[in-house]
């Protein structure tokens, strides 16, 4: 508190005081600068100063003191220009003052110094110091310290506690992000994500003089926020020259431009709408003054000590005040009952009197905490006493209040009275403090300085100095004994005194005097404080004045553990600096009662927010001055929302407690409704200290902080926001009922009526009438609240709750903290309860993450308000995860739903708090869960009602019109439950009708099977017992024995009864995985359809078709499934099947869903989020995988359809093909350039263009020389692939292949009843002795051109042996390695069967139900074989290929394999086109006949993840695209793409120009020969890679969200992709770009190409990328094995195995390596293998080998040995010990710029298949 007015004597005496002061410093500076000794100016020359041509704005003052002039002005060698407005500097800085930048040198990356040297030129205030030292450090990733200091002397430095503890982490290279102008000095401060120029201080000069030091810089943008402590009218700043004054000064925060009581050179910058903003700290504790202009442009002058600057960069405005929060002190958590309403007046007069103001308060009920006393409890307002005659009873009040839940806070003042206490009788605090030397001292550094404050003459405690802390907390701890009490309030300690600088004066000296005075109020250094020659233990006063109630606070800290202990209890503190709020709150100051000081109290609390003490308020109702009842109406409304919630006022002024304004005024009944408000959502408060204490979030938000991108918010400061979640939006101005508020861009509630805002970003008009504030809920929060009372010792007793207000996408999030709300660091303890909620789709799930506090209140989640929801709920579910997953139903008396206001209520739920739920509701009349009842197009409302289903038109896109009835479906009329799995019997709801479909009809009953396989895999299959329906006769690997113990699997299994519908549920969470709980089961003959909720949006699978993202689309999306000879397209189904599904849990779990159905299919998303299946056969059959994270559900479900194959190595290599090659002369060519051009290149392809007349093992005679050509290519250690196609000519009269098979019985024919011939189709095959007319249209070729073909049926053995035959007997021709086959989806160019009469049941060819495929009008047989065709499998059993067309091309790849093992003696590699599950056991897989087009790039990597989803980890897409002619640029980017595809292969279509790399220029060679050579390298780590997924069924190409899962960024990335756990490729896939935004995840990335840390984590980074690169990057902690590069793997093979040790955070890192022949068959299964395991930790490598059984020709030696992030200390020695010991020293190279360090063991030729350590160290 303050005085609050002077008398005219004094105003007299001040202003002759002034005037002497002025004439003083005059003769005292003019003294100095002529002083011996003293640095000075040494200029002789004439100075001519440089003046620049400048804007305006740009000027910086050269004459910031009063008096300039041209002559004056030119002294100081400044330009002098006046002008018509003086606000402008009239005199500014030349160009030719300040310092110039000698041996700059960089010690580390990280780190810069200098030795600055002034330049010759005239001083301002003399004493300029020469020689300066300048060092700058990159102290993290987000933080540049950079400090000018004496390169001679020893200045004052602040002290800081907290800053001082840091250690630097850095890890970008301060290159990044500072640059130094030499002559003259001058710094440029850069983003470095962008090199945006963010402070600039070239734009003036350095200016350091002993006791004046000036720094400028220009800045980004005028959104410039901080600085103080002063009032500041807005929250931004007005750069049009303002001067604010930063010095602790106890004055009235009246709305001047004056100092206060804080010291903060703090401020952030908003730089643009992107949210990207910056901090600046200048670590300087003296007396200074801050111009803001209109450059903008920032300029600094103070009087004193250094210049330390500290840079704080963040994506947003909040990580900037976290970053500031880092480096100062996170804030302290109050205790619970300190967020307690309060209430305090200077001079109650008398105990009674604060007695009575308790009684009336209480008994209006208002909630009310806390009551102050103020110094009139004291005795003679001495500090540790109190006055025995008003405040008798004192030492019994705590007690008087603690009864009814209340506490009690007192003051205590620094300044120590010097007289004896009431009856002449000694002030021992004083006597004791005298003896400890505990006051600050006279300039001789002994005498105590006396000044007065409220007590009369006092000391002043030197809390920098041990003896007072000692002092004090022994004074404090005897007095806390005398007088009960819960916290401390302090006050006075700026320092404060009543005497200007002491009893005696000031000396005239260059402390008290300065050069030079900032434009602190009065311009006297000792105004209402002490000298400034003063001595304290920190140093002089001068240096420390500003930090004394930082002292304080620290030695009151100490006390209050003392007196305190285990409990939390306050401090409040009026005087701070940055630091305080790691210990205190803070208030406003004294303010008076009036309309400007409610607006400016807004500015100060969002300040004090970025200055790190959320704990904030001002004094409600006003301090000064009498409040009438409106004001104090309007700022109870408004202060019930400060943090610091008091009211409190002055001595001799009208009560302004709520109660003295009547009990039944609507002061009163208001004050009540919002601290009733406040009182609900403490929880929530409560839960946002913890999070600034834990982050450093701010808790009192400036609206700007979460809507940045919206310019209109950056001024916004008459409104505020609590965290995130919610708005306040006070009355602040006399006599209205309207306030002109802004709604930022989000959904609002209206927090009383619960109802949502129409407006949204847009100024409203809104209506608060006398009795309301302003109060939205934003849309996406969920609120924890609790049952208020008048107390928070009360409240914390009742009943939680939750608000949950939905956002557009019907989602919400929020969390809460909660503990004894009392004990000291109960984080650091773990002693504390921490929720994580959410609400997507309907589900809330309530997350305990930390469970270390058992409340001893036993209280529970009783109430649930969800706002926002559309329509009334039909049922609501609970699950107690935490207890076994038991769900139960919310009984309908419990809930309550508005529809006017779309407010859902739930009441009476008792979940107790500690443990986790899900809360699901299902809602009534919501379109989106609706299940379309009528999927084929030509619905109408009657064909709808013939189903029996409901039509209702929707005007939402896609939502069916036609939609079940919620009890269409089955119910269950048997269950037997056994702990191994269910089995049920449900019978069809036959009160409707049948499913509409009358060639199919329904089966009235069904057998249901639940399997428990494992504790992470369960099965359920729906079936008509009464039939003998088709299983896809792929088999599967279960376990052979269930999992029958509960407890250990993951997963719950529940069963509704009406309608049927399963539901698994995974335990750990309670969420629901699968719900088929939902109208519209469907079992006929040929239809199926079955519904399920899902978890989540975030699904991913389903194939083979192209898919334009990752993640599916659940609008409204239906995607058919029915392998064909279809290119890619959208939603077309191409040439494979794969009915498997991955889903994301928003708990960040996954799981995996399979299908096992092979006939005709398709699948619906919708946003419910649900999924419905649709088949026209077979069974259903689902196998679900729990994972839980997606790398094992990979794992898991690889398990489940088998492991893939393991490739040969060779097939890693480069390949190249092309149809149209027109004899092996053009393969010759092609071989030789790309030798020639030195590209890496392992496999040449042959495409049914060798063979004569397509014909299938028959070589065409312009081929007649390939087998040599062949021969040679192996000899050079190439490898060959040939094509084949399944379709075998039957009009050939010589032609082994068809008559062995026919006369072997292998080829599809019809069934015996209807005929014994061959179904016959057309493919490739033309007749014999023709010539093909291209110029014909393709119908017309294949009608005279194309001969009939068989399509072998490979289910039977006798088939896959001919086919073995056939391939022998072509190899013993013509030699290759592996083979491509094609065309078996089975494709066919005529539609069924030649002449297209299918014979048999037309219902197959047209089934009632017709999935959504290509030419779905045209029928199943369209392109292929008629459906009826017989297809006979292993065991006999004959099947319709209607239900096995699907797996036509899963059962050629095992006989091809098989075939390829037997003929070749070698692994190999089978590449197939269509696929089902488990085809990767024996081939990759090509993305199929894909177009040259630009979209193919990023679409080709959506397929290689879904295939590694598929278990078919070898795959790609044909590179430049087959279809169309490629064009150059797209061309080179696919070379890039591609070189990281598992199956690299180059291949374009007949007809179409050379795409080849050598096909181009030498630019476009030399780019494919670099970024293949860079895959040839890392070849040892994709085939490590290969071994894991055969072995463990991990992926090869990894989606990011597979290794990053908890960022949920990476859920929707899919134009980027992982080898591995590794390597992270992001590359260009538009037209024309130069760079690419790539994500990078939260982990260390090191460059590929430079080997530097990336400097940025979890976030975008815009990537340079010129055309011949491709972005690349490791992730630190992981080992790649690597080899030199060679032109084929044959020779890279036999290189030295290199590593890169990317070393993380912590410098570990591991990998492996697995190595074998590279060829072998069963090289794992015999053993025949090497596996290492390498790890790195403590500057040291190791080798460990886990299997070593090699042949000595495949031993590989150690080679060159990479480790990135070594560090910048220099390594000197490099040891290599080996197996048997001995100790090898090895040369190395290491770059402290990039801090790469390379070992070249290749010397040693140490094994790999050995042992071995590498160790190094540095100097130090």
């Amino acid at each position: 508190m303050g005085k609050r007015r002077f008398s005219g004597l004094e105003v007299t005496l001040m202003v002759m005081f002034a005037l002497m002061s002025a004439v003083a410093i005059v003769l005292v500076v003019l003294f100095v600068t002529g002083e011996p000794g003293v640095l000075k100016d040494e200029t002789t020359e004439v100075f001519v100063p440089q003046c620049p041509s400048i804007p305006l704005a740009e000027r910086v003052d050269c004459f910031p003191d009063a008096g300039a002039s041209k002559l004056q002005c030119e002294q100081r060698g400044c330009c002098w220009s006046p002008l018509d407005e003086r606000n402008v500097p009239w005199c500014f800085f030349s160009t030719n003052h300040g310092y110039t930048a000698e041996s700059v040198e960089k010690p580390s990356p990280y780190v810069m110094t200098a030795q600055l040297k002034r330049m010759a030129s005239p001083s301002l205030f003399g004493a300029d110091i020469q020689e300066l030292s300048f060092h700058a450090e990159m102290q993290s990733n987000n933080r540049l310290r950079f400090k000018i200091y004496d390169a001679q002397r020893q200045r004052f430095e602040v002290p800081h506690e907290h800053i001082s503890s840091l250690t630097s982490d850095p890890s970008s290279p301060i290159s990044n992000t500072l640059e130094m102008t030499h002559k003259p000095f001058g710094l440029t401060v850069r983003r470095k994500e962008n090199k945006k120029v963010l402070f600039d201080t070239t734009m003036a000069p350095l200016v350091f003089a002993d006791q004046y030091l000036q720094m400028s810089a220009k800045l980004p943008s005028h959104n410039i926020y901080g600085l103080g402590e002063h009032v500041h009218q807005r929250y931004r700043h007005d750069t049009n020259w303002k001067t604010w004054p930063i010095f602790t000064r106890d004055a009235f925060p009246n709305g001047g431009t004056h100092n206060l009581y804080g010291h903060y050179p703090f401020f952030l910058c908003l730089e643009d709408e992107s949210g990207k903003s910056f901090g600046v700290f200048l670590m300087n504790s003296n007396a200074m003054e801050v111009t803001l202009q209109p450059a903008p442009a920032v300029t600094y002058r103070t009087i004193g000590g250094v210049l330390d600057f500290y840079i704080l960069f963040g994506d947003t405005p909040e990580q900037v005040v976290q970053e500031f929060l880092v480096l100062t002190g996170r804030p302290v958590i109050p205790p619970y009952w300190s967020l307690g309403f309060q209430l305090s007046r200077w001079d109650y007069g008398s105990l009674s009197e604060v007695k009575n103001t308790v009684e009336r308060n209480r008994a209006v009920a208002l909630p009310y905490d806390i009551q102050y006393t103020d110094i009139d409890y004291m005795e003679d307002k001495k500090d540790f006493t109190y006055d025995k005659v008003k405040f008798s009873e004192l030492p019994q009040f705590a007690d008087y209040l603690h009864a009814k839940g209340q506490k009690y806070i007192l003051i205590l003042d620094p300044a120590i009275a010097t007289s004896k206490r009431v009856g002449d009788s000694p002030y021992l605090s004083y006597d004791r403090g005298t003896e400890k030397n505990a006051w600050i001292t006279e300039s001789d550094g002994k005498t105590p300085l006396l000044g007065e404050v409220w007590p009369g003459q006092t000391v002043f405690p030197d809390y920098t100095s041990q003896n007072c802390i000692d002092w004090w907390v022994d004074e404090y701890e005897r007095f806390s004994k005398e007088i009960k009490h819960d916290a401390l309030w302090i006050d006075m300690n700026e320092v404060a005194s009543f005497q200007k600088g002491s009893n005696k004066g000031c000396a005239d000296n260059n402390l008290n005097y300065p050069p030079y005075t900032p434009k602190i109020l009065d311009e006297v250094m000792y105004s209402k404080t002490l000298c400034m020659d003063a001595k304290q233990a920190w140093g002089n006063h001068y240096d420390v004045h500003s930090l004394y109630g930082y002292s304080m606070v620290l030695a009151t800290e100490k006390a209050l553990q003392r007196v305190f202990g285990g409990n939390r209890t306050l401090m409040l503190t009026r005087s701070s600096f940055p630091g305080v709020g790691k210990y205190s709150g803070h208030w406003l100051g004294d303010n008076a009662a009036n309309w400007n000081d409610i607006k400016w109290a807004i500015p100060g609390m969002l300040e004090f927010g970025l200055f790190g003490i959320p704990y904030i308020g001002a004094d409600i109702c006003g301090f000064f001055d009498d409040c009438s009842e409106e004001l104090c109406r309007r700022w109870m409304q408004v202060g019930a929302f400060y943090p610091f919630s008091r009211n409190h006022n002055a001595q001799g002024y009208k009560p302004q407690d709520p109660a003295a304004y009547g009990p039944d005024s609507t002061l009163v009944k208001s004050s009540k409704h919002y601290l009733t408000i406040r009182y609900t959502l403490l929880p929530y408060l409560y839960t946002l200290f913890y999070k600034a204490h834990t982050t450093g979030e701010t808790v009192v938000r400036p609206v700007m902080h979460e809507f940045y991108s919206d310019s209109a918010t950056w001024t916004v400061d008459q409104q505020f926001l609590w965290g995130k979640h919610l708005l306040i939006t006070p009355v602040l101005h006399p006599g209205v009922d309207k306030v002109w508020a802004y709604i930022p861009d989000a959904v609002w509630y209206d927090y009383e009526t619960m109802e949502q805002l129409a407006d949204r970003r847009n100024y409203v008009n809104m209506h608060l009438p006398a009795d309301k504030l302003g109060l939205h809920i934003r849309g996406g929060a969920i609120l924890p609240t609790q049952r208020p009372d008048v107390t928070t010792t009360y409240s914390r007793r009742h009943p939680m709750g939750l608000i949950v207000a939905l956002d557009d996408n019907n989602q919400a999030a929020g969390e809460l903290f909660w503990d004894d709300g009392d004990s000291r660091e109960t984080v650091k303890s773990g002693s504390y309860i921490h929720y994580e909620f959410s609400v997507v789709y309907g589900v809330l799930t309530m997350q305990v993450t930390h469970d270390g506090y058992k409340d001893p209140n036993v209280l529970m989640f009783e109430n649930i308000t969800v706002l926002g929801v559309p329509h009334p709920p039909k049922s609501v579910s609970v699950t107690h995860v935490s207890s076994g997953n038991p769900t139960s139903t919310v009984p309908t008396s419990n809930i309550q739903y508005d529809g006017a206001k779309e407010v859902m209520f739930l009441q009476g739920l008792s979940l107790t708090l500690g443990e986790s739920y899900v809360v699901q509701w299902e809602l009534e009349l919501e379109v989106n869960q609706r299940f379309d009842c009528h999927p084929e197009e030509d619905a109408d409302e009657a064909k709808c009602k013939a189903r029996g289903c409901i039509w209702e038109q929707s005007t939402i896109e896609g939502a069916p019109w036609c939609f079940y009835p919620k009890d269409y479906g089955y119910t269950v009329t048997a269950v037997n439950d056994t702990n191994s799995g269910m089995t049920l019997d449900i019978t069809r709801n036959k009160k409707y009708r049948s499913s509409g479909r009358p060639d199919s009809p329904d089966s009235d009953t069904l057998r249901v099977e639940i399997r428990y396989h494992s504790n992470v895999m369960l099965q359920f299959k729906i079936w008509d017992p009464t039939t003998d329906r088709y299983e896809v006769p792929v088999p599967l690997s279960v376990p052979p024995t269930p999992e029958t113990d509960e407890s250990k699997r993951l997963y719950k299994v529940d069963v509704t009864h009406n309608p049927f519908g399963i539901q698994v549920i995974r335990k750990s969470t309670g969420t629901k995985i699968w719900d088929s709980s939902l109208p519209g089961f469907t079992f006929s003959d040929l239809f199926i359809q079955v519904s399920t909720r899902l978890s989540s949006e975030f699904v991913y699978g389903f194939g083979e078709t192209e898919h334009p993202t990752y993640k599916h689309n659940l609008n409204y999306h239906t995607w058919g499934m029915f392998s064909k000879d279809q290119p890619p397209g959208y939603k077309m189904n191409c040439y494979g099947v794969h009915p498997f599904y991955m889903g994301l849990e928003t708990t960040a779990d996954a799981h995996g869903v399979l299908l096992l159905n092979s006939n005709a299919m398709d699948v619906t998303f919708q946003p419910t989020p649900a999924l419905t299946y649709r088949t026209i056969g077979g069974i259903l059959d689902f196998y679900m995988v729990l994972g839980p994270t997606p790398e094992m559900v990979v794992e898991e479900y690889t398990a489940l359809i088998g492991r893939p194959v393991l490739p040969a190595y060779w097939s890693l290599g480069f390949q190249l093909c092309r149809y149209g090659y027109a004899n092996e002369t053009e393969i010759e060519d092609l071989y030789k350039d790309m030798r020639a051009a030195g590209i890496p290149y392992d496999v040449q392809y042959a495409d049914i263009d060798y063979m004569d007349r397509q014909l299938d093992f028959v070589l065409d005679p312009e081929f007649d020389g390939l087998p040599v050509l062949v021969d040679k290519m192996r000899g050079e250690g190439m490898r060959f692939i040939f094509i084949l196609d399944p379709a075998i000519s039957g009009n050939e009269t010589d032609y082994p292949a068809f008559e062995r098979g026919t006369k072997a019985d292998v080829f599809i024919k019809w069934p015996e009843n209807l005929s014994e011939e061959i179904v016959w189709g057309k493919v490739w095959p033309d007749y014999p002795n023709i010539t093909v007319d291209d110029s014909l249209d393709w119908e017309t070729q294949v009608e005279e051109f194309r001969a009939y073909t068989a399509f072998p049926d490979f289910f039977r053995a006798t088939t896959a042996a001919w086919w073995k035959q056939e391939i022998l007997d072509f190899y013993n021709k013509i030699k290759f390695d592996g083979i491509w086959i094609d065309m078996n989806e089975p494709a066919s160019f005529v539609h069924g069967t030649v002449g297209g009469n299918c014979l048999g049941n037309p219902l197959l060819e047209n089934p009632p139900y017709m999935p959504p495929l290509d030419s779905q009008k045209l029928g199943l047989n369209h392109k292929t074989l008629c459906m009826n065709s017989e297809q006979i499998l292993s065991d006999g059993k004959k099947v319709r290929h209607y239900d096995v067309h699907n797996l036509y091309g899963w059962s050629h790849a095992e006989p091809t394999y098989d075939a390829l093992l037997n003929v070749t003696g070698k692994r190999g590699i089978v590449v197939t086109r269509s696929t089902y599950p488990s085809s990767g056991k024996w081939t990759g897989h090509w993305l199929g006949d894909n177009f040259s087009r630009w979209d193919q790039l990023y679409k080709s990597i959506i397929g290689m993840m879904e295939f590694s989803l598929f278990g078919i980890p070898y795959t790609g897409a044909d590179i430049c695209g087959f279809f169309n002619t490629a064009e150059y640029e797209m061309c080179l980017r696919w070379m890039h793409l591609g070189a990281f595809y598992p199956y690299s292969r180059n291949h374009n279509g007949k007809g179409n120009e050379r795409q080849d790399p050598v096909a181009w220029n030498s630019t476009f060679s030399e780019a494919s020969r670099d970024v293949l050579n860079i895959r040839y390298s890392l070849l040892p780590y994709l085939y490590t890679l290969m071994y894991e997924a055969h072995e463990k069924g991990s992926t090869v190409v990894r989606p990011l969200l597979h290794e990053f899962v908890k960022d949920k960024t990476t859920w929707d990335i899919y134009k980027q992709f992982l080898w591995g756990p590794a390597l992270l490729i992001t590359p260009a896939l538009d037209q024309g770009v130069m760079s690419v935004d790539g994500y990078i995840p939260d982990a260390r990335w090191y460059d590929f190409h430079t080997t530097k840390e990336v400097e940025v984590r979890g976030q975008m980074l815009n990537m340079p990328t010129p055309l011949d690169h491709i972005n690349l990057h490791i992730r630190g902690g992981y080992i790649l094995p690597w080899q030199k590069p060679e032109n084929t793997t044959y020779y890279s093979r036999k290189n030295p195995l290199g590593l890169i040790v990317a070393l993380s955070d912590s410098g570990t890192a591991q990998g492996s390596l697995f190595w074998d022949d590279g060829e072998g068959i069963d090289t794992i299964k015999n053993k025949k293998y090497l596996l290492t395991s390498f790890t790195a930790e403590l500057n040291t490598l190791s080798c460990q080998v886990v299997n070593n059984n090699l042949d000595p020709a495949d031993r590989l030696t150690l080679g060159e040995v990479k480790v990135w992030g070594a560090g910048s200390v220099i390594i000197t020695e490099v040891t290599l010990t080996d197996a048997a010991g001995t100790a090898h020293p090895l040369t190395s190279k290491h770059d402290p710029d990039t801090q790469e360090l390379i070992i070249d063991a290749t010397p040693k030729s140490v094994r790999v298949d050995q042992k071995f350590t590498i160790t190094w160290r540095t100097s130090i």
